[in-house]
């Protein structure tokens, strides 16, 4: 499979990066990176189904004492051995419509 993969990068001329900061480094940027004057980034995952404090959830959690405000909203909403990645089963996007999203950026100017 990676030799199939590695051929089809061959053919149509991509260049294949190391999982190295040196070699992605050298990564070129898209012309429309410096171009653009404003950008849109998102950042959605597991610590989206809380929707508690932003994607350092569990950084905060994982770091705070037993009466923090992270730990008194664990034991009101979720069973007390719940654990980070319990949440991956209930992230399910349900609502994700990516091309209202599209319309919606590109009605900001993004590109």
């Amino acid at each position: 499979m990676l030799a199939l993969i590695s051929v089809a990068l061959v053919v149509v001329g991509a260049k294949v990066y190391e999982p190295s900061w040196d070699d992605l480094k050298t990564r070129p940027l898209p012309s429309w990176f410096d171009e653009a004057k404003v950008g849109i980034f998102i950042h959605w995952g597991a610590f989206s189904v809380p929707a508690f404090h932003g994607s350092n959830f569990w950084a905060k959690w994982n770091e705070s004492g037993p009466d923090s405000k992270y730990n008194k909203f664990m034991l009101e909403n979720y069973r007390p051995d719940w654990t980070y990645p319990d949440f991956a089963s209930q992230f399910t996007a349900e609502f994700y419509d990516p091309v209202k999203w599209v319309k919606l950026f590109k009605d900001a100017g993004a590109k």
